[in-house]
C-alpha cells in the first residue's frame, strides 16, 4: 500500500488516483477516487451520485480557473508536477488556498522531492504523495529545516516584519 505525507504525518493511501485513460463505465460504484478533469468535466453528474468521495486532479497544463465553480464537490484537489522542475502548479495551489478559499485536502502528485516539501506547504498543498522510490519518512525532515519564515504565504499570511513586536 502507499503512503503519503498528509498534515504533516505519514499516513496510508486511502484514495484511488485513477488514470487519464479510464472510462466511466470502469469507475467503482463506491470507494474514494481522484479522478482526472476531463473525466470530471464530460461526467461530473455521475461522479457526483456515486458512493464515496470525490477528488480531482489536474495535470500541469490544466487550469484551477476551470473548477473553481465546482470545488465544493471535492474532497480533495490533486495538482500534478510531471516533473520535480515543474513548478507551475504552486501558483495554482496558492490560488487555490488564497482567491477561491478552497478548504479541503491539496495534494502535491508526481515528481516530488523532498527539498520542495517546505515551500509547497508554504503556498497551501497540505498532502504530498511522493514517488515511489522516495522514503516518506525522510521527506518528512523538510518540513525542519527552516525554523522561521520572512515573506507571507497561504501558510502564513503575515510577514515576519508584522509578526514581530
Amino acid at each position: 500500500m502507499q503512503r503519503i505525507i498528509k498534515n504533516g504525518q505519514v499516513v496510508d493511501e486511502t484514495w484511488q488516483l485513477l488514470s487519464r485513460d479510464v472510462t466511466l463505465n470502469d469507475i467503482p460504484n463506491c470507494g474514494d477516487l481522484i479522478v482526472p478533469l476531463p473525466l470530471w468535466r464530460e461526467h461530473a453528474h455521475a461522479l457526483q451520485a456515486r458512493d464515496g468521495g470525490l477528488g480531482v486532479w489536474l495535470a500541469a497544463g490544466e487550469e484551477v480557473e476551470e473548477i473553481v465553480d465546482d470545488l465544493e464537490h471535492f474532497q480533495v484537489v490533486a495538482l500534478e508536477f510531471p516533473s520535480f522542475t515543474d513548478g507551475r502548479h504552486s501558483s495554482s495551489a496558492y490560488l487555490l488556498r488564497t482567491r477561491y478559499g478552497y478548504k479541503g485536502e491539496l495534494r502535491a502528485i508526481g515528481d516530488i522531492l523532498r527539498d520542495q516539501l517546505f515551500a509547497l506547504r508554504r503556498v497551501g498543498f497540505d498532502a504530498f504523495a511522493l514517488r515511489a522510490d522516495k522514503d516518506p519518512y525522510d521527506a518528512l525532515k523538510a518540513f525542519e529545516d527552516y525554523s522561521e519564515v520572512y515573506q507571507a504565504s497561504a501558510d502564513q499570511p503575515v510577514p515576519l516584519f508584522r509578526r514581530r513586536g
